[in-house]
């Protein structure tokens, strides 16, 4: 390692370093490891010391986290005083790259200066390294060097090279609106003194990133490079223009005026090549897509008497839609589709139908073609972006959009197949266009596919089974069956015949589905696998079961009800057999046993109105409510009004249950997320049903379930549920208007026909349940900790525990896909567990301890401190529980929970007083004397 005599073996241990911090991220490590690296830095030779510098550079992250900032610095900057240049650059290096801990050090800054002036170069590009780091990080370095940066740029003795190198580093003048302006005024001299290419594009870019930061020179920078990317003859800088106008498109468009808009129009109708005309539609379909389009728009002189058509921008676009290089055409197009979507108050008519003809065109072409580029075009403009979009917000235009995509389908590449069957299925998720009539063609395509040869034929199997699941929106018949299933023998591997069981689950095909994942159990070589596809299998059959439901015949529900529970409580067994230490399955579990739990509660409550139709109550038992006060009385028997009061109160644990459990799913996707909300709303509509028609019908109020139907649907899953939802709704509150007070007949069938109504509809296992794509997890270390968990920690009564919470967030590979941590909620509470000393009583304030605090994580790690009391002796259990608030300021828990033991111990002084009054014994002077000043 570090301390072997052989510079290889010490380099590879100082390599590892990174890795380390990765697997341990916790400040206790991370500052002995970077105090081992400064040592190794400051006795070491060049070769050692750049090693340091890299792990340093790759490890800026946990920085922070070094405890003993003074002495890694002290002898890290031990090596600046060196004779070695090479030695003295490499240092400034490291000390440009810890410039985020120690941005006020005043000997680094003077260091960088003097460093400014050397005669060796790599010194020199060293200083300018440490002085951009620093002048980013400190206001008071930014101000002292920016007078120098100046004198060195304007000076005759500095080479051009250098003065390249030194101009980005105004980009950081950005602390105060003196400094920016003064930084402004000397870029602007620049670019009129210093004419050539390269001086120009290094300074414009870096007029563009000081804007940027600092915001109020964004228009004015704006004005600038168009005037560039008009005046300017030379290609190069035109090119720059036009990337630093997308950067400021992405980052404020709504400080471009229509003035601007219409100048980048003009420029682009004017401009005889296709690259720059490329980039210039680049930076005005980003713009399309934002407020910017809408400010061109509605602040154009003499809106009334133009129209839509007049205007430049929407020339360009159609001018550009057929043209013959594919991304000035998707551009064109998009631009289009924009427009479309965003103005909508306008009567875009003959718009919408150039962005259709656009579209089609495009996919024509693009379908056609197996190049990369033609890929790259199809799928960033037509599947994923535009035809969904323009279909979502323009419904009438669906019908023509998909009747050509089905057509291109045939003749199209395997590549392009599988981009037009994801755009297929997105669209049909959100309105119900595919008609059976479209099933020929698709399973003619499928048995054609089924015979290629092609290495996309795989993926493409699953993306035209996952059409034909989303466009046979009842049943699959048994013809489609035998296609697919015959198609998977012949053609298939066993991923592609489970992705296909995958999505058939989602969309509720659960015959399908369980066909498919009873074929797949002996194909798997681990008997996790094995318990994970049998407990697949057993569900989709039990959904299965529920298929057979029909209204008014209860005896048949209850029957098929237990069959599914049946099944259920096998899969459940697999299930938990299928969970490893490593993958816990625990969202798999808890919404697999609330399913179980809620088909108990509804399979209880048709039990309990049937019992009702048995036993009814009285005639006279309106009556009786009414003197006795006791609305409960109107259902009759004791046993039935407990029975209805309990299913109500089931029904509302079952929805508090389903919060639960979308509490903590923060990295479940959304469409998981909104299944989950569907069965929690489901459950509260049921409890409320019961209240209205039976229990409490003067309270029940309709108002706040009223607003549900108007939320827009994403699924077919979400719009038939949504149906049920209005349906029931509709029915209780015509039941309890028109027959006030509704007689028990009534109410029984209504909640019944709701029960039944609510599980004809396939239940729809989403994403999460089956692929996490985004992974969140928090990492906690309490100190003082003990060395065995089981073991309390001493605490003497009359001192304060001061307990440090450190943790670390860790991510998957894909961080922040659907949603980011903004900061982490820690609550902390100790309860006593045994009491010590006299049975006396005890203020429940002295007892417990309950403390909340927000910490916001920086570089994924965070870090705070909490004083707890303990006056009562005894053994105390200290719990610490996480979780995250994120962007939008919902809360999550995602855990995770840890505990240690405090054992409250009196104090020696106490303790020696309390024996001798046990003895009678008076205390002794000396001892009254150090009572009085024990406080102090």
């Amino acid at each position: 390692g570090l301390r072997s005599g052989k510079l290889g073996e010490q380099c590879e241990a100082v390599v590892r370093f990174p890795r380390l911090f990765q697997k341990y991220p916790f400040p206790i490590l991370i500052n002995s490891a970077f105090l081992k690296l400064a040592d190794v830095f400051r006795v070491g030779n060049n070769f050692l010391r750049l090693c340091v510098l890299k792990v340093t550079q790759q490890s800026e992250k946990h920085l922070e986290k070094i405890l003993n900032v003074d002495e890694f610095v002290k002898r890290v900057f031990s090596v600046i005083h060196s004779n070695d240049p090479v030695a003295r650059a490499i240092t400034l290096r490291m000390l440009g790259s810890m410039a985020s801990i120690i941005p006020e050090r005043k000997n680094a800054h003077h260091s960088i200066r003097q460093s400014l002036d050397s005669h060796d170069n790599v010194e020199v590009e060293a200083a300018i390294f440490a002085a951009a780091n620093f002048s980013a990080q400190s206001k008071d370095f930014a101000a002292g060097i920016c007078n120098k940066i100046s004198e060195m740029i304007q000076g005759l003795a500095t080479p051009v090279d250098l003065k390249l190198k030194l101009i980005p580093i105004l980009q950081h003048m950005h602390h105060d609106a003196s400094l920016a302006s003064s930084s402004r005024q000397l870029l602007q001299q620049l670019v009129t003194s210093y004419p050539s290419t390269k001086m120009v594009i290094v300074t414009l870019h870096t007029f563009t990133l000081l804007a940027a930061s600092s915001l109020v020179d964004i228009p004015k920078q704006i004005q600038l490079l168009l005037q560039y990317l008009k005046n300017d003859p030379r290609k190069a800088v035109k090119r720059l223009a036009i990337q630093d106008l997308k950067l400021l498109a992405n980052k404020t468009p709504h400080t471009w005026s229509r003035e601007n808009i219409q100048a980048l129009c003009e420029s682009a109708l004017q401009t005889p090549y296709d690259s720059l005309k490329l980039g210039m539609l680049s930076v005005l379909s980003t713009l399309s897509g934002t407020i910017a389009i809408k400010q061109y728009f509605s602040s154009a002189p003499g809106t009334a008497a133009t129209t839509v058509r007049s205007f430049d921008l929407v020339k360009l676009a159609q001018e550009c839609c057929y043209h013959n290089n594919r991304g000035i055409a998707a551009h064109g197009v998009r631009i289009l589709t924009n427009i479309s979507a965003s103005c909508q108050e306008k009567d875009l008519l003959p718009l919408e139908q150039d962005a259709v003809f656009g579209l089609e065109s495009l996919l024509v072409l693009c379908s056609q073609d197996d190049s990369p580029g033609a890929q790259a075009t199809l799928k960033g403009t037509i599947t994923l972006t535009c035809m969904v979009k323009l279909v979502k917000c323009r419904p009438h235009l669906s019908q023509s959009v998909v009747e050509s995509l089905l057509t291109q389908l045939h003749s199209a590449q395997d590549a392009a197949r599988i981009l037009m069957c994801h755009c297929l299925a997105a669209i049909a998720m959100q309105l119900p266009v595919l008609a059976d009539g479209m099933l020929g063609d698709l399973m003619d395509l499928y048995k054609l596919i089924g015979r290629s040869t092609t290495d996309k034929k795989q993926e493409l199997l699953v993306s035209l089974a996952t059409v034909i699941f989303v466009s046979s929106q009842k049943a699959l018949s048994s013809e489609i069956k035998t296609v697919i299933k015959q198609q998977l023998e012949n053609a298939s591997n066993g991923w592609t015949a489970y992705r296909i069981a995958r999505q058939a689950s989602r969309m509720g095909n659960h015959d399908m589905a369980r066909e498919l994942y009873q074929s797949l159990l002996t194909q798997v070589a681990s008997e996790h696998f094995y318990f994970w596809l049998n407990s697949l299998k057993e569900f989709s059959h039990a959904e299965q079961c529920l298929t057979g439901l029909q209204e008014d015949n209860y005896s048949s529900a209850l029957s098929c009800i237990a069959e599914a529970l049946k099944s259920y409580h096998k899969g459940i067994a697999s299930l938990t057999a299928a969970s490893t230490p490593l993958n816990p399955l625990s969202f798999q579990c808890g919404f697999v046993k609330l399913r179980i739990d809620l088909l108990q509660a509804f399979s209880q409550l048709i039990c309990t109105c049937n019992s009702l139709k048995t036993s009814p109550p009285p005639a006279i038992a309106t009556t009786i409510a009414m003197t006795s006060g006791n609305d409960l009385q109107r259902c009759g028997r004791i046993s039935n009004q407990a029975c209805m009061k309990h299913s109500m109160e089931e029904f509302r644990n079952l929805a508090t249950r389903y919060g639960d459990l979308y509490q903590s799913s923060f990295d479940a996707d959304s469409a998981t997320l909104r299944n989950v909300e569907l069965q929690q709303q489901s459950c509260l509509l049921i409890s409320h049903a019961i209240e209205a028609l039976i229990l409490d019908p003067e309270s029940a109020s309709f108002q706040e379930y009223s607003s549900n139907g108007t939320a827009h649907v994403e699924s077919e899953y979400e719009r038939r549920m949504m149906s049920v939802f209005n349906h029931v709704l509709e029915e209780v509150e015509s039941l309890n208007r028109k027959y006030a007070p509704v007689s028990y007949l009534a109410s029984n069938t209504c909640l019944c026909n709701a029960v039944i109504a609510l599980l004809k509809v396939p239940l729809s296992f989403q994403r999460y349940f089956f692929q996490k794509l985004q992974s969140t997890s928090i990492k906690l270390a309490l100190s003082p900790s003990p060395r065995n968990p089981a073991e309390p920690i001493a605490v003497q009564n009359n001192q304060q525990l001061a307990l440090k919470v450190e943790g670390v967030v860790q991510h998957g590979s894909k961080p922040g896909l659907f949603r980011k941590i903004q900061s982490v909620c820690l609550n902390v509470s100790s309860v006593l567990q045994s009491k010590a000393g006299q049975d006396y009583k005890i203020p429940i304030d002295n007892m417990t301890n309950e403390m909340e605090q927000r910490v916001e994580p920086h570089n994924d790690y965070f870090s705070t401190q909490f004083l707890l009391n303990f006056v009562i002796l005894g053994t105390h259990n200290i719990t610490v529980e996480s979780s995250v608030i994120d962007s939008n300021g919902i809360t999550w828990k995602t855990g995770p929970k840890t505990t240690i033991f405090v054992k409250s111990l009196e104090d020696p002084y106490s303790q020696q007083v309390r024996l001798q009054q046990q003895q009678g014994q008076p205390p002794s002077q000396q001892q009254q004397q150090r009572t009085a000043y024990s406080r102090f």
